[in-house]
């Protein structure tokens, strides 16, 4: 049964490739299974994304900085770093449809519908009490609350046990104990759970014969560790400092799906924090905190986001929280704070053999830090924005629009500059104006069809402000700035134009 959710979802995705944001990879080839490319729009708003990430990042911070490490590593880099032997997912299939899915996605989807049927009962009780609704007191009391809330802590805690013990004989037991079934055929006919390596692997080599194995990174924080030594060195780095990255990493998924919430090649921002031992637990808490913040400074309201600490931690961390976002398909991971302890810098200098500790000066000592890390997917962040802004609106005069609201600073086009008409020299003192306005913003020209249908492909892609230049531009030289979300008009000035845009285009997290 598909959802007025799943209706607005096909709507973007068609948006998305009708306007230039995203295609399916090698599509006149029939396409690549859960690979895509962004066009000419959605290549700009993810490097706006990139932009505003680091700015906040590497830029306001003065002890972090960045680097851009290599795809491919020495192969005993995913050795130390436990995804040879660890980096796996539980995989299952149904008999009946042969269709592939993540065992712990299964159960984790059958554990959002609990959630989403416990938000159910609280919105219909805010609606019955109105102001008098104590939300504290109704989770606490109401019984078919009760009873979900105790349903999920008895899923969590047994999936989690059977996940830690790889039980997959138990994961399966409990996948058919809660009659969870085949979206497609809808049977419960499943085959055994199994583990399934998920980094993608080649020969680096001239030769066949004389060729060693390598890996495509299935993230980019190993790329940080290895060059911890050389950045602290180089750099002249005290603790604490961070290093950042944006990078491609790749993970054969099982199932990948949602179009480009999981794909198989995708994109990392990610930064690591080194620390001294036993400072992890404030220096996790601050970096909650500012994550959470640089999210809703772009004006996303605050409760599309949430922490959701983590039931069964990696085998790196001692504590852990996702930043999830409310898709279209519910609650997911957006971003990880995880306090990732001394794992990763310890077992590189195990199986290295090469000293990575900071010696401190004042306690005179030698130490390997600790490290807390901040993970964000930029595929994923570019899809919660996208998510978020796409809006259909019925206006006053009875017609309709599709707007993206795109947070102005990430917008792919900032001004569109339009002539009221092509002729009387509206055309070239438009061009003039562009010509201007071209060195500081992303500005697009359009002349083509009538004002209107040119604001509603200007609103379709996001471009926040539109300039039209019309035949009182020459009497007082001033135009019309036109603001996308409100639709209001105003007349300003030529030489104050770049001036009220950046003003209103900046944010500050």
């Amino acid at each position: 049964m598909t959802t007025k959710a799943d209706d607005v979802f096909k709507k973007l995705i068609s948006h998305c490739k009708e306007y230039g944001f995203i295609f399916q990879s090698s599509e006149i080839y029939d396409g690549l299974s859960a690979v895509y490319d962004y066009g000419q729009t959605g290549s700009e708003l993810k490097k706006n994304i990139m932009d505003y990430w680091w700015k906040s990042m590497v830029q306001f911070h003065e002890n972090i900085v960045g680097i851009d490490a290599a795809i491919f590593m020495h192969p005993t880099v995913w050795k130390a770093s436990g995804h040879v032997d660890a980096f796996n997912d539980p995989l299952i299939d149904n008999k009946d449809s042969k269709k592939r899915y993540r065992a712990d996605v299964l159960i984790e989807e059958y554990i959002e519908k609990l959630e989403q049927k416990i938000e159910k009962e609280v919105e219909k009780a805010q609606k019955r009490f109105g102001d008098s609704f104590d939300k504290k007191m109704f989770l606490e009391t109401n019984p078919r609350v009760v009873k979900n809330r105790e349903k999920i802590e008895e899923i969590n805690s047994r999936f989690v046990k059977s996940l830690e013990a790889e039980d997959f004989q138990d994961v399966k037991a409990l996948i058919e104990e809660l009659g969870i079934v085949c979206a497609v055929s809808g049977s419960r006919n499943w085959t055994d759970v199994r583990k399934f390596n998920l980094m993608f692997n080649t020969q680096m080599g001239s030769l066949s014969e004389g060729a060693s194995m390598v890996y495509l990174r299935p993230e980019t924080a190993q790329g940080i560790f290895v060059n911890y030594l050389n950045v602290q060195k180089t750099g002249r780095m005290k603790l604490p400092f961070g290093i950042a990255q944006i990078g491609k990493a790749f993970r054969n998924e099982i199932i990948a799906r949602q179009f480009i919430f999981r794909m198989r090649e995708f994109e990392q921002m990610e930064m690591q924090f080194f620390i001294k031992p036993g400072h992890e637990k404030e220096w996790y808490d601050y970096w909650k905190e500012k994550r959470m913040k640089w999210h809703t400074a772009l004006g996303i309201p605050a409760g599309k986001f949430r922490f959701h600490d983590h039931e069964k931690l990696a085998h790196y961390a001692n504590a852990a929280t996702d930043i999830e976002f409310n898709f279209p398909f519910g609650f997911k991971e957006l971003e990880g704070i995880h306090s990732r302890t001394d794992y990763d810098l310890g077992a590189h200098q195990k199986f290295s053999g090469k000293k990575l500790q900071f010696f401190d000066p004042v306690a005179n000592e030698s130490f390997v830090p600790y490290v807390v890390e901040t993970s964000i997917g930029l595929d994923r962040m570019f899809l919660a924005v996208i998510t978020h802004a796409y809006n259909e609106e019925k206006l006053d005069d009875g017609s309709e629009r599709t707007v993206m609201n795109i947070p102005p600073v990430l917008a792919p086009v900032k001004i569109a500059v339009l002539p009221l008409v092509k002729k009387d020299g509206l055309s070239e003192k438009a061009r003039e104006i562009f010509d201007e306005l071209k060195y500081d913003f992303m500005c697009q020209y359009d002349e083509k069809d009538a004002i209107g249908r040119r604001y509603r492909r200007q609103d379709a892609i996001g471009t926040p402000y539109c300039i039209t230049v019309d035949y009182d531009t020459f009497e007082d030289n001033t135009v019309t700035i036109r603001e996308r979300d409100s639709m209001q008009q105003d007349r300003i000035p030529i030489e104050k134009i770049t001036g009220i845009v950046k003003k209103r285009i900046e944010v500050r997290p």
